[in-house]
C-alpha cells in the first residue's frame, strides 16, 4: 500500500518513513502543501498522513481543497493541537481519524489499519482467498493455516493482488505499491517479487496476463 506523508519536521518525517517502509508500506515523504498538491495530482494513494502547521499554509484548509476535488483518499491528521474542538474540526473537513502528537507508533499503525479497512468496507482484518489468508493489520500471511514468511516488498506485492482476487492489477500499480518517489526503478524488479511470492504461495496462484498484469487466483480455479 502506498502512503503519503506531509511532515515538516524534518526528524520526525524520516523516522516515521522509515518505520512504515518497514511495515512493508510504500511512502512518499512531503514537508509542504504544495508538495502534497503535486503528489495528489500524479499519484494515487492509499491513505495520507496530514500534519496541520506546514510552512506553506494549514492542514486543515488542504484538507478541505481536496475533498472538495472529490479526493475520498483516507486521511489521519497528526498533530500536537489536542483540544476537542480541533478534533471535531478535523473530522469535519474530512480527516477519517486524528492522532495527537506525541503519539505511539503502535497506535498510529492500528489506526492507520483500522482507516484502510474501513476503506476497503472490510470488518475483519483478515482478507481470503481459498487457503491464502492476509492478516491486513497485523501484515501476516497463511497458507492453508501456515504461517509464510515474506519480505516487506513481497508483502506489498501480494496485498494489492489479494485486494482484487481474480481481477487482472495493472503492472504500474503494482510498482506503485512496491516503490516511493525516490526508489530506483529496475525493469525486471516486479517480475522478481512476483517469483518470489509464487514460490511461498503455489506457482500456479498468481498468473501472469500477457501485456496487462497478473491476477492471484483462487487454487481451485488454477
Amino acid at each position: 500500500m502506498k502512503l503519503l506523508l506531509i511532515e515538516d519536521e524534518q526528524a520526525l518525517s524520516e523516522a516515521l518513513t522509515a518505520m512504515l517502509r518497514t511495515e512493508g508500506f510504500a511512502v512518499d515523504p512531503v514537508a509542504t502543501l504544495h508538495g502534497a498538491e503535486t503528489a495528489v495530482r500524479v499519484s494515487t494513494y492509499d491513505a495520507a498522513l496530514l500534519d496541520l502547521y506546514l510552512p506553506d499554509g494549514d492542514g486543515m484548509d488542504w484538507l478541505r481543497r481536496l475533498r472538495a476535488s472529490g479526493n475520498s483518499t483516507p486521511v489521519i491528521i497528526m498533530t500536537a493541537r489536542d483540544q476537542v474542538s480541533d478534533r471535531i474540526a478535523g473530522l469535519k473537513s474530512g480527516a477519517d481519524d486524528y492522532v495527537v502528537k506525541p503519539f505511539d507508533i503502535q497506535e498510529l499503525l492500528a489506526r492507520l489499519g483500522a482507516v484502510l479497512r474501513r476503506a476497503k468496507g472490510a470488518a475483519s482484518s483478515w482478507l481470503q482467498v481459498g487457503s491464502l489468508a492476509l492478516d491486513l493489520q497485523g501484515r501476516r500471511a497463511r497458507v492453508q493455516d501456515q504461517d509464510i514468511e515474506l519480505t516487506a516488498k513481497e508483502w506489498a506485492v501480494l496485498e494489492k493482488l489479494a485486494s482484487r482476487p481474480g481481477r487482472i492489477v495493472n503492472k504500474e500499480a503494482l510498482d506503485q505499491a512496491l516503490y516511493s518517489f525516490n526508489d530506483e526503478v529496475g525493469s525486471n524488479t516486479l517480475e522478481v517479487y512476483i517469483s518470489r511470492i509464487r514460490k511461498k504461495i503455489g506457482k500456479q496462484r498468481v498468473e501472469t496476463v500477457r501485456g496487462l498484469g497478473y491476477r492471484l487466483v483462487d487454487e481451485t480455479d488454477s
